[in-house]
């Protein structure tokens, strides 16, 4: 691969991480009791918890719903970025990495 192509994958792959800062996915649990925002590059932006949807006599319910938010949040940006990814692939083969 040519240093003209190298710099031409290398420049598909900093925009696609830029597409992936931009882009927020929202996950809910508990009927929208608790909300994970996290864009495609994996950092979360927001936790919301609707005081109104949480019984704080089950702390533990709240826990599991937050756990479950952060986990589906996290897999959710993983095959965002892995689908956006995915056109790189082969360039970044034929560079060795």
């Amino acid at each position: 691969m040519s240093r003209l192509d190298q710099a031409k994958t290398a420049m598909q792959a900093r925009k696609i991480q830029k597409e992936l800062e931009k882009q927020v996915l929202r996950v809910e649990k508990g009927d929208g009791a608790v909300a994970v925002e996290i864009t495609g590059d994996q950092k979360i932006k927001k936790i919301h918890i609707d005081p109104a949807s949480v019984d704080l006599e089950d702390i533990t319910l709240l826990e599991r719903w937050l756990e479950d938010a952060v986990r589906d949040a996290i897999s959710q940006s993983q095959m965002l970025a892995a689908e956006k990814m995915k056109p790189m692939m082969g360039l970044l083969g034929s560079l060795g990495l």
